[in-house]
C-alpha cells in the first residue's frame, strides 16, 4: 500500500512540491504570439504625470508661457527692455493675490510657501506687463493679461488696492478745509480758514515790512495772542482755537506748542490761516500730535507746493507708534518690581 501511495504520477518525469501547473513544451509555443499578450500602457495626459503635483505644475506651465507670450508681444512693439527710470515711473501695486491657502484649493494641490512665492513672482511680472500694455494703449494684451490674473485676485481686491490711498480733502465753496487728525488715542477735528487780507491802504502802500519781521509777529501772536506790543507794527490777525481756546492756554507745556505750529512753519506759512480744531482722547502729547497731523493734512490741501516738504517730514501720515501694553508681573510694560533679599 505504501508503494501505490508514493507511486510517481503518470505523464510527469519529476514532481516538485512548488509545482502547480503542467509543463507545457517550449516547442508548442512556437505558433502563439507573444504581442497580443501584452497589455499596451496609456500614454499620460499630460508632461507633468511622472511628478509629485502634476495639477500645480501645469498652472504654472501655462502662466509662464502667457508671461512668454506678453513678453514677446511688448519686444515686438519695442516696449521691452525698459529702462531703469522708465519701470521705477511705473505705479506700484499693493499685492491683492489669493493667499497661500486658497491657492491651493484653486490648483488642488498642496502647497508649499517657495511654490507659493514662485507662483506669485509670475503674476506679478505679469500684472507689470499689464500696466506697461495700459500706457501704451495695447488694449487687447492688456485684456488678456487681466482676464488671466483675475482668477488670482482676491474677492475684496478692490478693498485692498483702495485702502493704502488716501481720499483727497476737498474745499468747501468758501475755501474751508476739514481734516482728521489722529495721534496715540486722541483725535482731532481741524477746520482751517484762509486769512482775508484786508484791503491795501493808499498812505501805508509805500510802507515795506520784511518778511522775517512780519514771521516773527505772525509766530508771538499765535503762541501768545493776549500778549500787546507797544509798537504800531500791524500783526496778523491768523489764529490757533482748541476747543474754543487759545493755543498757549490750552496747551501750556511749550513743546506742545511747538509741535502744532511746526507744519506751519516748515510750510513757511505763519499767519496765512486760521485754525479752529475740536480734540478728545488722550493727554497733551497726544493731542498735540493729532492737531499736528490735522494741520499738516488741511495745509496740504490749500497748497499742494508745500505738500511735498510735509510729506517728507512724515507730517502727512499717522504717527503709528502706542504705548506699550502692562505685562503681567511687571509694574509697567517693561519695568519690573525691586527684588529685597530677606
Amino acid at each position: 500500500m505504501l508503494t501505490n501511495v508514493l507511486r510517481r504520477p503518470q505523464g510527469l518525469s519529476k514532481f516538485y512540491s512548488t509545482q502547480n501547473r503542467s509543463f507545457v513544451p517550449p516547442a508548442s509555443l512556437n505558433h502563439f504570439d507573444f504581442r497580443q499578450r501584452q497589455r499596451e500602457k496609456p500614454r499620460p495626459t499630460t508632461p507633468t504625470f511622472y511628478t509629485a503635483r502634476p495639477e500645480f505644475y501645469d498652472q504654472l506651465s501655462s502662466l509662464e508661457s502667457a508671461l512668454q507670450h506678453a513678453k514677446t508681444a511688448l519686444t515686438t512693439c519695442h516696449l521691452l527692455p525698459l529702462p531703469k527710470f522708465a519701470r521705477e515711473a511705473l505705479p506700484p501695486r499693493v499685492n491683492a493675490w489669493v493667499d497661500k491657502r486658497e491657492l491651493a484649493l484653486k490648483l488642488r494641490s498642496t502647497l508649499t510657501t517657495s511654490r507659493y512665492r514662485r507662483v506669485v513672482l509670475v503674476l506679478n511680472e505679469l500684472e507689470t506687463y499689464r500696466s506697461i500694455s495700459e500706457k501704451a494703449g495695447i488694449i487687447e494684451l492688456q485684456e488678456g493679461i487681466g482676464a488671466i490674473t483675475e482668477l488670482f485676485e482676491r474677492a475684496d481686491a478692490a478693498t485692498m488696492l483702495a485702502r493704502g490711498k488716501t481720499k483727497p480733502v476737498k474745499l468747501d465753496e468758501y475755501g474751508r478745509s476739514y481734516t482728521l487728525g489722529k495721534r496715540k488715542t486722541s483725535s482731532a477735528r481741524v477746520w482751517i480758514v484762509p486769512v482775508q487780507q484786508p484791503p491795501a491802504d493808499k498812505s501805508t502802500a509805500s510802507l515795506s515790512i520784511p518778511a522775517a519781521t512780519e514771521t516773527d509777529s505772525a509766530l508771538t501772536a499765535l503762541l501768545n495772542p493776549n500778549s500787546s506790543s507797544k509798537s504800531n507794527e500791524p500783526v496778523s490777525v491768523a489764529q490757533i482755537l482748541v476747543n474754543n481756546t487759545p493755543l498757549s492756554t490750552y496747551f501750556p507745556i511749550p513743546a506742545d506748542r511747538a509741535r502744532v505750529i511746526h507744519p506751519i512753519k516748515l510750510a513757511g506759512l505763519l499767519g496765512a490761516y486760521n485754525i479752529f480744531a475740536i480734540v478728545r482722547g488722550g493727554g497733551t502729547s497726544g493731542q498735540s500730535g493729532a492737531l499736528a497731523h490735522g494741520i499738516a493734512k488741511g495745509i496740504a490741501a490749500h497748497d499742494p507746493a508745500a505738500a511735498t516738504i510735509l510729506k517728507k517730514a512724515k507730517l502727512l501720515r499717522r504717527d503709528p507708534r502706542m504705548v506699550e501694553r502692562k505685562k503681567p508681573g511687571l509694574a509697567k510694560a517693561r519695568k519690573r518690581y525691586a527684588w529685597v533679599k530677606r
